[in-house]
């Protein structure tokens, strides 16, 4: 359960709902599987999974929803070879080339006839909403992803006002200096080997480095030809390594070995319900810490542009 990329949004005007509403919105977008002609469907799963059917935990004002999307896997080139083999055979038949339009009706009968035997593939996107800091930050790899869960959100709530965190020095100009100039890296964060550098003008290669010595000849030759840091492996308060985006995106989370060990030490009575809030509530507090350094260390929060409103 423990979070490994985050995208962190602010929440502006945050509804005032309690847990039993919110769990009566959810169960109306609850997921359920994919009809036979369905493409996709995303919606409310249970974050324990198949050990309970609760669709929210709360934990000192944390609180943890899952989202589950699913989509069947049909692969173009199968439609297209199809296609074309119909095609074909009506082409030889008919004694004429098929018209443009009526390759496309082709395509549709063959994706419609295809997509119910198609493979079914599930992700799960966990949700923290921070209801004291008015933070909601969405487990996923891509932005993408994220923005879909949020889409969710909001048609659940009826209306949600969320803008990406803001830092008024971005990440890139943060990190470039911390790797320029070590004496200005905050007391709490401590620099790791992974790196990506790119060019301000002109030149469009991009350096990357893993496992690299980032105070090295190599890398300080980079940063001296103009090159600007837009990721860079980084921990925090030796609590937390992630790799620091240019979007403030926090990727590649690993949390240290003493917070780990914390949870697995706790009596939970091997429930693992229990076992799940309190992996989440530790993970929580640890990440709050971890947003608060990075956007003190990144000059604070920057002015919310206006939010998105549906």
């Amino acid at each position: 359960m423990w979070f490994k990329h985050l995208h962190l949004y602010r929440l502006h005007d945050a509804p005032a709902i309690s847990i039993s509403g919110l769990e009566e919105h959810l169960e109306a977008q609850a997921f359920r599987p994919l009809g036979g002609v369905e493409a996709k469907r995303i919606g409310w799963a249970a974050p324990a999974g198949r050990n309970s059917q609760k669709l929210i935990h709360q934990i000192n004002g944390h609180r943890l929803l899952t989202a589950l999307h699913q989509e069947r896997i049909l692969p173009a080139s199968v439609v297209r070879e199809e296609v074309e083999a119909r095609a074909d055979r009506i082409e030889y038949s008919e004694g004429r080339p098929l018209h443009r339009r009526e390759k496309q009706a082709l395509k549709e009968q063959v994706y419609e006839e295809f997509l119910p035997r198609a493979f079914v593939r599930s992700w799960r996107f966990d949700v923290w909403w921070d209801t004291t800091r008015n933070l909601i930050v969405v487990n996923a790899s891509s932005r993408t992803a994220a923005e879909s869960v949020l889409d969710l959100l909001r048609q659940t709530l009826g209306s949600l006002k969320v803008t990406p965190l803001a830092t008024k020095t971005t990440p890139t100009r943060a990190m470039t200096e911390w790797l320029s100039n070590p004496e200005s890296r905050p007391a709490w964060l401590e620099v790791g080997d992974q790196v990506e550098l790119k060019a301000t003008s002109g030149d469009e290669s991009v350096v990357r480095g893993r496992q690299v010595d980032l105070g090295g000849d190599d890398i300080a030759g980079c940063m001296s030809a103009g090159r600007q840091a837009t990721r860079l492996a980084i921990t925090v308060d030796e609590q937390v390594s992630l790799v620091l985006h240019d979007d403030l995106s926090l990727k590649s989370i690993h949390f240290a070995n003493a917070l780990l060990d914390e949870a697995s030490q706790t009596d939970d009575g091997d429930g693992p319900v229990l076992r799940l809030e309190t992996d989440f509530a530790l993970m929580a507090g640890a990440l709050a810490g971890v947003i608060e350094h990075l956007v003190d260390g990144l000059g604070g929060e920057a002015t919310p542009a206006a939010p998105t409103i549906t």
